[in-house]
């Protein structure tokens, strides 16, 4: 029944036209593509959420980037964020191979699904309070078919946006609102609330975010999803 609900939701999202700018934006990178790119046939919509139908831990992205889930239709597939993040998965062995190429490269995830606060590439990865608010739902249905018992935030943006869903869906928020952070924890309700780095190129080339760092991250919220 989950899977049949997250279905349901993925048809929606990749028929979402609430932002036209968005669409024409992916729309118009998936025609003229990246030079290394040209024999693809990029995706150039929403992008669904991904993962396991049962999954306790839903991580929290930001958005597709342009020529990464914008171009294969997977979340965190096709760049650099992506490889960082599925090595890390599948090394706490969350998912079953380290590298995520495309829909058909036969990845699998057990116990995760991976969602965003916005499902559109944003230009210079950078989408604006409307479009987050427009997008917003579509998480909030993600939460409520999986009914998870952690939700991993990569980021800021993926933290407030989480935090304003379980707020909305009538779970108490502690004050002052906890600030993001990266191992940062809280529990709202009955759910887990678990801040991480983002797994942008910027955090993990720079040593922002290492290895060790979201190891120890995907650890802690295992503990906390099995409890």
């Amino acid at each position: 029944m989950t899977r049949h609900k997250l279905d349901q939701i993925n048809q929606k999202i990749v028929r979402c036209k609430r932002c036209p700018e968005l669409r024409e934006y992916c729309a118009e990178v998936a025609r003229t593509k990246r030079k290394s790119f040209q024999d693809w046939d990029y995706w150039g919509k929403p992008v669904p959420g991904f993962g396991d139908g049962q999954a306790k831990i839903l991580i929290v992205g930001l958005a597709p980037a342009a020529h990464g889930a914008n171009r294969t239709g997977r979340m965190f597939t096709g760049d650099r964020s992506g490889d960082f993040l599925y090595a890390a998965l599948h090394r706490a062995g969350l998912a079953n191979q380290s590298h995520a190429t495309d829909r058909d490269d036969g990845l699998t995830l057990k116990g995760v699904y991976i969602a965003a606060p916005l499902r559109c590439a944003p230009p210079g990865n950078k989408p604006t309070p409307t479009q987050l608010d427009a997008c917003r739902s579509y998480l909030q249905d993600e939460v409520l078919a999986l009914q998870p018992r952690l939700m991993l935030a990569l980021g800021g943006i993926g933290w407030n946006v989480a935090i304003r869903i379980l707020s909305e869906l009538g779970e108490t928020v502690p004050r002052p609102k906890p600030k993001f952070g990266h191992g940062a924890e809280v529990l709202i309700g009955s759910y887990h609330l678990l801040g991480c780095y983002h797994v942008s190129q910027q955090n993990t080339f720079t040593g922002r975010l290492t290895e060790p760092m979201i190891d120890a991250v995907l650890d802690r919220a295992k503990a906390l999803s099995a409890r």
